[in-house]
């Protein structure tokens, strides 16, 4: 199978031009990146979000316990494993009219933030910061977390997201997925099922047998008897590999993400994503690029299981309160943060120097063996 993999690579469409000098360093560096998908508007959630006071502000924005929102958390739980300048965040052009918007990212530098025009779901939400990056770091090793996950252990999860990152540096043909296991059979998630045969990129690690996006509830029961795992949609990959299944798998999509990759960073680079936009289809990553991956290409894919996590996807109000109840936390009922960003000329104004944001009491922190194995990326 690795074989096969190989050959396909050969066969690449993927021709991405690298610029002639990255804007942080050496087109040959190899450095660990990261995306925040916060591109969605999360209107399952939308009802219990105004219950408690904070209107129609997308879930990922809102600040349900602790001192920060699902996103500052995610962006905080990144940022424990590389710098802030290398952490992207993608959003919809129409999250920029809540204040509380504005705010979060008021203190990020500005190239950090990726503005989609409007929603197209988690595929070109994820492959519009990843153009990014692989014009700043074409060898770049890239870590996705989606913003409106609750995690609760955050050193286990960090701790498997470091492993992945090393093993995929041992092997750059590899999409490592974070994997946990099911208490429940819940049809909304995605599942994954591990087989038999271990990799030698890293410990814990298996192929994956069968992958699917949100099944009934009969097939989620009959995958979790069998030992198959929650999808968290946490990944850690090459940059260019990824890039190269696209072109593969979805070549339409790849050919229009391609007029945007020439315009990043170019006077009518807003023109374009606007125009392509227009033009694009939603598209789900999982169901439509990760399932045919595994398909077609098995030995492409890894799951590297995390045990022992609370892990939850905050995509309704039954999870959060489930969640909650376990954590012996409750929804804030009000919004305690002062407004402070400022529409300017048609845009809004990003402060170009970053602040990190401290630490909530409720989430664990990284141990010192953690830390000292982040002072080496």
């Amino acid at each position: 199978m690795r074989k096969e993999a190989n050959l396909v690579a050969k066969r690449s469409t993927f021709h991405f031009p690298t610029a002639a000098v990255a804007q942080n360093g050496s087109n040959d560096e190899e450095v660990f990146c990261g995306i925040v998908l916060a591109g969605g508007e999360g209107k399952r959630l939308q009802p219990f979000i105004k219950s408690l006071g904070k209107g129609t502000l997308p879930k990922q924005y809102v600040n349900f316990i602790g001192s920060r929102s699902m996103l500052e958390c995610t962006l905080h739980r990144a940022e424990k494993l590389m710098p802030s300048a290398r952490l992207l965040t993608v959003i919809s052009e129409s999250h920029l009219r809540y204040p509380e918007v504005r705010e979060q990212f008021a203190t990020r530098s500005r190239d950090t933030v990726i503005v989609q025009p409007e929603n197209k779901e988690t595929g070109p939400g994820l492959i519009l910061p990843l153009l990014h990056l692989y014009k700043r770091y074409p060898n770049s090793v890239v870590l996705v977390l989606p913003s409106d996950h609750f995690i609760g252990e955050e050193d286990r999860l960090m701790a498997h997201v470091r492993q992945a990152y090393l093993a995929v540096k041992r092997d750059p043909s590899q999409l490592i997925l974070l994997g946990v296991k099911p208490d429940r059979d819940e049809p909304d998630y995605g599942y994954l099922l591990p087989n038999k045969n271990r990799v030698g990129i890293g410990p814990g690690m298996s192929e994956i047998s069968w992958f699917i996006e949100k099944p009934d509830q009969k097939t989620a029961r009959r995958l979790i008897r069998a030992g198959g795992l929650w999808n968290t949609m946490i990944m850690v990959f090459k940059t260019k590999t990824v890039l190269h299944w696209v072109s593969r798998l979805v070549p339409e999509l790849y050919q229009q993400f391609e007029q945007i990759y020439e315009a990043i960073g170019t006077s009518s680079e807003a023109d374009v994503v606007r125009n392509i936009y227009g033009q694009l289809k939603p598209m789900n990553f999982s169901k439509e690029l990760l399932e045919p991956l595994v398909k077609n290409y098995p030995s492409s894919v890894v799951v590297l299981p995390v045990p022992d996590l609370l892990w939850s996807d905050w995509g309704t109000a039954s999870r959060i309160m489930d969640v909650l109840a376990k954590i012996g936390k409750v929804p804030r009922l009000d919004n305690s943060r002062r407004i402070t960003g400022k529409k300017i000329g048609g845009g809004y104004r990003f402060a170009r120097q970053l602040v990190p944001f401290e630490g909530d009491s409720h989430m664990p922190q990284l141990g010192p063996e953690v830390k000292l194995a982040v002072n080496k990326l």
